[in-house]
C-alpha cells in the first residue's frame, strides 16, 4: 500500500505536465503569425504597381492607437446623477 501512493501522484503530477504542454502549444500555434509567402508573381506586381496587397493582418499604429487613447481620456464626462 505504501508504494501505491507515490506512484498514483507520479501518475497526477506526469497528467498535469502533460496536459500543460499541450495546451502551451496549442496556444502557440493559434497566436502564430505566419511569414507572408512572397513569388514572383508578387514581386512582378511590386515592381509595376509600387506595393502589394495581401490577407495579412496590418501591424498596429501605435501612435494613433496612443492618440486616441488621449484623446479618450481628455473627454468631459457628465457627473452622475443623484437620485
Amino acid at each position: 500500500m505504501r508504494f501505491l501512493w507515490p506512484v498514483l501522484w507520479f501518475l497526477l503530477g506526469a497528467l498535469v505536465a502533460y496536459a500543460w504542454i499541450s495546451t502551451r502549444r496549442r496556444i502557440k500555434k493559434l497566436i502564430e503569425v505566419p511569414l507572408p509567402r512572397i513569388d514572383e508573381d508578387d514581386i512582378r506586381r511590386i515592381e509595376e504597381e509600387g506595393s502589394l496587397l495581401t490577407d495579412d493582418p496590418e501591424p498596429l499604429d501605435l501612435e494613433q492607437i496612443g492618440r486616441e487613447e488621449d484623446e479618450f481620456w481628455r473627454e468631459t464626462w457628465d457627473e452622475p446623477e443623484e437620485l
